[in-house]
């Protein structure tokens, strides 16, 4: 009598935490049409272009999402180096030119017709599947300085040295860091991660100096209020729309920074428009929902019944709340200027998508564990 009502318990925080982590995304999704829809009734922009666009993507998003937490990650296993392959095959063909579509001097897009693919934000899931299927199939070779250390920096070095390619030093260094972090967990010395990742920040300070436009960002970054004008001026007028927005925002449709003042204000800084429309308790608001979510995952953590799933949790998790803590890191001055949507409200359809299957990812296994709890707990009562 003491056990059965546990069964029940276990299985309703389940889906308590999978309703919390839909509706924090809708909720975000939903902020991020509230912006663009703000941004479009600025004089000048595509009132409704954008809007609609986004609308679009968040439905296809949705519905990857729902067929994501469909499939059998098990048996997908079987075809992970087919899934590996596609994904690197794509990473070189946006360098090839006429097959990548190169805009503002990156080559990171392949043009399909009806859509603009970024490659690298697909690549991203089938670098989670991969790695989390080389690291669990490796485990007990965690040890060793080959299939612990030297063929995982290898899977990591091939994947971010494509993309820094293309050039994308942020979501190269994203890469990396998402792979350090599942490599870490999956139980590789600390030594040998200490000293890649003090090569990685070296070699990464090295490019950066010998690229003219990455080392004026840096510049400008160090030097505000100098480069107000010119290098800094994105970020500048960013943190103006946080000032000006104060507490409770100057209402939606109402900002300035939408008027043409914002660079970007629909991507890579739609948190400066909603920090200056909807105010601060909105913006905190946001990073709330954020550490929500990265609480709710992490507590259903400990349900996972192997390595390879449990990866495929972090990996996701990683490339979700790294890529959110960047965006606000550099909208809010904290982080050098670099171009990295804020998951589920920036205007991108393919970042959408990714990051709509990385929500799949992880509702997938939250309703996996929690059956495979659920049918362990009844086989025990039973005996």
């Amino acid at each position: 009598m003491d056990i059965a009502p546990s069964i029940p318990e276990r299985d309703l925080g389940a889906r308590v935490s999978e309703a919390i982590i839909l509706l924090i995304t809708f909720g975000l999704c939903l902020l991020g049409l509230i912006a663009l829809y703000s941004i479009g009734r600025a004089p000048g922009n595509r009132s409704t272009e954008l809007l609609n666009k986004q609308i679009v993507w968040m439905v296809i998003s949705m519905g990857a999402m729902w067929v994501t937490t469909r499939l059998r990650f098990d048996r997908l296993r079987e075809f992970i180096w087919i899934i590996g392959g596609v994904c690197l095959l794509l990473l070189v063909l946006v360098l090839i030119p006429g097959i990548g579509l190169k805009v503002n001097g990156a080559r990171r897009w392949i043009d399909l017709g009806v859509m603009n693919m970024q490659v690298s934000d697909f690549a991203k899931i089938g670098f989670v599947f991969v790695f989390a299927h080389f690291l669990a199939k490796n485990a007990r070779k965690q040890a060793t300085f080959v299939f612990g250390y030297l063929i995982p920096c290898c899977i990591i070095g091939v994947a971010s040295g494509l993309v820094i390619l293309q050039p994308d030093f942020g979501t190269a260094a994203l890469f990396g860091a998402v792979g350090g972090l599942m490599l870490f967990l999956a139980g590789a010395r600390l030594f040998y991660l200490i000293a890649s990742g003090l090569c990685a920040i070296g070699l990464f300070s090295i490019m950066v100096m010998l690229d003219p436009v990455r080392l004026d960002r840096v510049v400008s970054f160090m030097d505000l209020e100098g480069t107000k004008s010119d290098g800094g001026y994105q970020l500048w007028q960013g943190i103006i729309g946080f000032g000006v927005g104060g507490v409770q925002g100057i209402g939606i449709g109402n900002g300035r920074q939408a008027l043409s003042f914002l660079p970007e204000a629909h991507t890579d800084f739609i948190f400066a428009v909603i920090g200056e429309e909807l105010g601060m308790v909105c913006t905190i608001g946001v990073v709330a929902a954020f550490v929500v979510f990265f609480i709710v995952v992490v507590l259903q953590l400990r349900k996972a019944p192997n390595l390879y799933e449990f990866l495929l949790v972090i990996g996701s998790l990683g490339f979700i709340l790294i890529q959110a803590l960047v965006n606000f890191g550099v909208v809010t001055g904290l982080l050098p200027t670099k171009g990295m949507s804020l998951p589920f409200i920036s205007y991108g359809g393919s970042n959408l998508l990714a990051m709509g299957i990385f929500v799949g990812i992880i509702l997938n296994c939250i309703r996996e564990w929690s059956q495979g709890l659920a049918k362990t707990c009844a086989r025990d009562i039973d005996n």
